[in-house]
């Protein structure tokens, strides 16, 4: 789930960055597009001669991308095996290759249809006058449709190949929105950016900051796009991370039990609980007969037509009995049969499990165990916490269905840390025979097994993020030329390149803090909304994690502004003057 997130985000934020490399470029080609105009080209052909430009730059890239993601994991497949927590075989695989590619291109049409639409529509007179920050915001109806289509294609085409619809559905809406929200968090900047300006008289460094900010040419919209879909998908995975793990090292040893003990016979039972119930260092012990069966049928129908690949029908299932709901048993429908029923089998069903399979009461299941096909009715729904680690059965029966056939017993008992050796050694010793599951034990095992898999997660979220600073490369690239001509004003009326050079700091900084605050509310919100509706845990702010991304927004567009202030800084203001006369 956290990779097909991870690589959407990662394709809707290089989407950006070619966006905006395409808008920088036609900017730098006005003079080049308004000479064509002027000698007859028509709109056609000012289209497709650039977009035959960038779709060859765009097929280069995408070759040298396919390239490397087939070489890359060859490179460090030690170091990768070593960090996974599950074996993985390393080869040329053509199939993904072949993905990506289709990927890469839907990618490219999608981003670069609007703004080559939008050098379209401007007319010869105009692109004097820098007509791509005047021409209209939206292109021709026909580019518009078109964009849609290549959206739904790309949905569509990430359905298919990650083989969950759901999954890619929600993820991709979560993109959009959080798109949507970026872009109004760039327009929110910019209007506080002009609003603030005038207030910060007599502090020149933050009104120039302030000033670029909020005009139309700092690309602020780019950078908290770019930046702050990397950073919110790096926040996003550090929340469900963190509650995550919080979840199993945290709550869970408060109500799992110390040991599952299994294979207990019936004859032992007695002796078994004699030795638990007299130590004062348990607190808690818990029993049940437990027999294995298959699922066959559900309402005379094969269970696999009815329930598809769900986990209840896969496989055999642990079954119990029982004549009465057990101590703190919550029935959500139906009735428990009567203490002592003896007639047709009953069962009753987990709650949230037969929601899934679509049953309900009156319906009929059909259990093969140990050979022989019991069909009972579904008589009432429980709640069932798989969660906290204790007994917990899909499905339970009415005693007289099955107490005469061969089975055991399950057990849990909860003590003290302290008396767990000494309980475990004791029954050893006296039966031999019964197996011993230190849960402790298996929640280390489980952490390890969720770090291979976020240490996974977070590097594709790295690679998200470091596709973002790249974006920024590109857009601080894009913008010299606009501060260089700035800077060669501020040094013609009389300010130091110290001044300019903190004023490009802080725009900078100023606009990584903003895309950094709305990358983390829309992290925080992505967490919670996984962790409560998918994880099924409590969710709580992780404020380490929260911090390190609004640093990390900072830091990005001061590297990648600082990156380019230094031409701006040494260039002369005369010759910049006269170049733009």
């Amino acid at each position: 789930a956290f990779l097909v997130l991870v690589g959407l985000s990662g394709l809707a934020v290089g989407g950006v960055g070619v966006s905006a490399a395409v808008r920088a470029y036609l900017a730098r080609k006005t003079s080049v597009i308004a000479t064509l105009r002027t000698l007859g080209a028509s709109r056609a052909t000012i289209f497709q001669t650039y977009f035959l430009q960038i779709g060859a730059l765009s097929l280069i890239g995408i070759g040298l991308g396919v390239i490397l993601g087939a070489i890359i994991p060859l490179v460090f497949a030690p170091l990768i095996t070593a960090s996974l927590p599950v074996p993985a075989l390393f080869a040329v695989h053509p199939a993904p290759l072949i993905e990506a590619a289709i990927y890469g291109a839907l990618t490219a049409l999608l981003f670069t249809l609007w703004p080559l639409a939008r050098a379209e529509e401007v007319r010869a007179a105009t692109l004097f006058r820098d007509a791509l920050e005047s021409s209209s915001l939206f292109p021709a109806v026909r580019y518009i449709v078109a964009t849609g289509l290549l959206t739904l294609s790309l949905v569509g085409t990430a359905m298919l190949f990650s083989g969950n619809e759901w999954l890619t559905l929600w993820t991709a809406g979560g993109i959009l929105g959080a798109l949507v929200l970026l872009s109004l968090a760039a327009i929110a900047i910019r209007w506080l950016a002009r609003r603030a300006t005038p207030a910060a008289r007599g502090r020149p460094v933050l009104r120039w900051a302030l000033g670029a900010i909020g005009g139309p040419r700092e690309g602020a919209a780019s950078v908290v796009l770019s930046l702050g879909l990397g950073l919110s998908v790096l926040a996003a995975v550090g929340q469900i991370d963190g509650n995550l793990r919080n979840s199993i090292s945290r709550d869970l040893p408060e109500v799992a039990p110390s040991y599952f003990f299994v294979d207990i016979q019936k004859d032992q039972m007695p002796g078994y609980l004699d030795r638990l119930e007299n130590d004062p260092a348990v607190r808690r012990i818990d029993s049940a007969p437990m027999l294995r069966g298959v699922v066959t049928m559900i309402n005379g129908v094969p269970a696999e037509e009815v329930a598809g690949d769900h986990w209840v029908v896969r496989g055999d299932r642990g079954i119990t009995y029982a004549d009465r709901p057990g101590e703190g048993t919550t029935i959500t429908a139906g009735e428990w049969w009567p203490e002592g029923y003896d007639g047709p089998p009953q069962v009753s069903f987990a709650a949230e499990e037969a929601e899934e399979l679509g049953l309900k009461l009156g319906d009929t299941v059909t259990v093969n165990v140990l050979g022989r096909d019991i069909t009972a009715t579904i008589t009432s729904f429980r709640e069932v916490n798989f969660a906290s680690g204790g007994i917990g059965f899909v499905m339970s029966l009415n005693a007289a269905a099955l107490e005469n056939a061969p089975h055991t017993f399950i057990s849990t008992v909860y003590a003290t840390p302290e008396s767990e050796a000494q309980i475990l050694r004791d029954l050893a010793q006296q039966f031999p025979n019964i197996t011993a599951i230190r849960v402790a034990d298996a929640i280390d095992r489980v952490s390890e097994l969720l770090e291979g898999i976020a240490a996974a997660t977070r590097w594709g979220a790295a690679a998200t993020l470091l596709t973002g600073f790249l974006v920024l490369i590109g857009a601080a690239a894009a913008g010299e030329q606009s501060r260089t001509f700035e800077a060669a004003i501020l040094k013609t009326l009389g300010a130091s390149r110290a001044r300019i050079l903190r004023s490009f700091a802080l725009r900078s900084g100023l606009l990584g803090a903003g895309a950094g605050l709305v990358a983390l509310g829309a992290g925080i919100l992505g967490g919670w909304a996984v962790s409560t509706f998918i994880m099924e845990t409590d969710f709580a702010v992780i404020w380490s994690s929260a911090f390190g991304i609004i640093i990390g927004g900072i830091l990005a567009t001061l590297l990648a502004g600082l990156a380019f202030a230094w031409r701006p800084l040494a260039a002369r203001p005369a010759g910049v003057l006269r170049a733009r006369e």
